[in-house]
């Protein structure tokens, strides 16, 4: 190093050490009915927003307009699952930086209501949770199984590393800390939460003002005497969640956790719109009360890639890939009409501050029809992947797989005809004999058999999508993925092949023009002159996942609603872009094209 590099970096050392001393300590607790904000009573007017849902350089953009609606405040999760992907190896860069998310929202004007689980619910899968905590089968999620805190304490020990310092206390923009998430709708063991209060105390994010968050009837069980507790609801709720709230905690501030300002989707069932004039009336009702608020959601986004969850009632219902939400942001970051309104009443109750200009959003753009004219078979993937030896098929966590898809293949000496079950399906599967499909089982339909003619020497393969894992209620603890046995008219069969597909790597796919038989990748190119968002046209397409340039942008299904799939500008680039997309309905001649507006809410009969 040169003496001048020397000297600069000295210079630079110095100056965020300054930086450092210099920062303003700050305050935040509570008195009687009001948080205290270095003192003086603060009433939180917050949206929630999650980095991971929105691309990491739409994130300023989202701020700004969170400012502009007149926020005051970002509630956020934080997803452990993307940040352990295996057991101790860690991410926090790129668009996992959440501790730079936090800093952008300070530099915005906006604090932070920090949500760090470890289990958030989210409609995401398992609710956050690592999916290889399954990997044990005696493991016992959101529990106090030293199996499940011993990790969850290590998880939230190496997220104090990176988000102590932004804490109100030292100068940062995090107000305050969760303890778990809506505990009281799961189970009533106090001495569990006692445990997650205390963790994340010993990662050192207790300074900030710790606090739980349940439904109103849930507030006995998931709550502890010395934190403040929050209430969650919907549209046309809040005078009595309020009124449950006062009298549960009579001596504390009365907030909304979450205002269920719209609602998510399952795939199948009709696309939600919501009450926008409901919750017009309520947000007014609660600001003119003095209760603080935190709007779920502000901006949606996009669950993209395989994480996604799902609700199990008596049947499974995944989620789809859209977290519109029917928000105040739409999917892309658009105000709507809901954005304006919502802004005009908080304007109001800020006692003639005004607010800032609503930033300008740049019209989405369209690109013409593109046929999918390449393709490569799954067995060209197959022959990329680690091959595992089985005697009877288990669920993917056990192969030390998380997400996507697993493949297990065996042969059938002697010709046979009769019943092929799967033992816990999880949670979709095409069932192929020597390489052609014979049909289809899906769990939300309650499908777990399928009957099959199979001559001597047969390949039978079982293809399974893990479409997503449950993220409530107690049913979250079996939610391994795969199966875990396969039976021929009762009798278990063994010797299986088994083929990991977590789709992370496509490099090493052959494309050749033309199309494949079965499940396959197939490939198409399109010009972009400016790039801007647009939203990808998946109506000629099955079931499966889609790319472009690189970057999985999520599940698609023919039976929507959903039939676009959200395309940020950010991630096109002018000139020639590269679309793939994985279809285990793969047909020769489909198209996808660029829309200016997405399509959410064209449900089709399922066949």
């Amino acid at each position: 190093m040169t003496r001048l590099k020397i000297v600069t970096s000295a210079l630079a050392v110095v100056w965020y050490c300054s930086l450092a001393f210099a920062a303003p300590q700050h305050s935040f607790t509570t008195r009687g009915h009001d948080f205290l904000l270095d003192g003086k009573p603060f009433q939180i007017v917050s949206g929630e927003m999650h980095y991971a849902r929105v691309p990491r350089q739409y994130w300023r953009d989202r701020l700004k307009k969170a400012r502009a609606m007149g926020l005051n405040a970002i509630t956020t999760y934080v997803f452990w699952n993307l940040h352990e992907p295996r057991p101790g190896v860690y991410d926090f860069s790129g668009q996992l930086d959440v501790a730079e998310f936090i800093r952008e929202a300070q530099q915005e004007g906006l604090y932070v209501l920090l949500r760090p689980g470890p289990y958030v619910c989210s409609e995401w899968d398992l609710g956050g949770l690592p999916a290889w905590l399954l990997a044990n089968p005696q493991m016992v999620l959101r529990s106090r199984d030293p199996k499940f805190l011993e990790p969850a304490r290590r998880w939230l020990k190496r997220l104090g590393e990176e988000l102590a310092a932004l804490q109100i206390t030292r100068g940062g923009p995090i107000l305050a800390v969760q303890v778990e998430n809506e505990y009281g709708s799961f189970d009533s063991d106090h001495e569990y939460m006692a445990a997650i209060r205390d963790a994340i105390k010993d990662a050192g994010l207790g300074e900030a003002l710790l606090y739980t968050a349940d439904g109103a009837e849930e507030l006995p069980n998931g709550t502890l005497p010395d934190l403040p507790a929050v209430v969650n609801f919907g549209p046309g709720e809040a005078k009595e969640a309020f009124a449950a709230l006062a009298k549960f905690r009579p001596n504390q501030p009365l907030m909304s956790g979450e205002y269920w300002a719209g609602w998510f989707d399952h795939w199948g069932r009709e696309h939600h719109a919501t009450d926008a004039a409901q919750q017009e009336k309520e947000l007014e009702w609660m600001l003119a009360q003095g209760y603080s608020v935190s709007l779920y959601m502000f901006h949606g986004g996009t669950t993209f890639g395989f994480m996604n969850g799902a609700n199990l009632d008596k049947t499974y219902h995944p989620d789809t890939t859209s977290y519109d939400y029917d928000a105040a942001l739409d999917e892309s970051g658009r105000p709507t009409a809901k954005y304006f309104a919502f802004r005009e009443i908080i304007a109001r109750h800020r006692k003639g501050e005004a607010l800032p200009a609503v930033p300008k959003t740049p019209a989405a753009i369209s690109f013409p029809a593109v046929e999918l004219k390449e393709s490569a078979p799954l067995e060209h993937l197959l022959d990329l992947c680690v091959v595992l030896q089985s005697d009877v098929p288990r669920p993917m966590e056990q192969y030390g797989q998380s997400y996507g898809y697993i493949l297990y293949r065996t042969k059938i000496a002697a010709a046979t005809r009769g019943e092929l079950r799967l033992k816990d399906l999880r949670d979709y599967a095409m069932v192929l004999v020597n390489g052609g499909s014979v049909g289809t089982l899906d769990r939300r339909l309650g499908q777990e058999a399928i009957n099959v003619d199979l001559a001597a020497n047969a390949t039978v393969d079982i293809l399974v999508e893990n479409t997503g894992r449950v993220n409530f209620g107690k049913g979250l603890r079996e939610e391994r993925a795969g199966i875990s046995g396969v039976t021929l008219n009762g009798d278990e069969l063994r010797g299986w092949t088994v083929y990991p597909l977590p789709m992370t790597d496509l490099k090493q796919l052959r494309f050749a023009s033309g199309a494949a038989s079965g499940p396959a990748f197939y490939r198409g190119t399109f010009e972009v002159a400016q790039p801007g968002d647009t939203f990808l046209d998946t109506r000629q397409l099955g079931k499966g996942v889609a790319w472009v340039n690189g970057h999985m942008l999520g599940r698609f299904w023919k039976i929507g609603p959903q039939q676009t799939l959200y395309v940020p500008g950010a991630w096109l680039r002018r000139g020639k872009n590269e679309v793939v997309v994985f279809d285990l309905e793969g047909v020769a001649g489909k198209e996808v094209q660029g829309l200016g507006r997405p399509i959410l809410d064209q449900v089709r009969a399922e066949q």
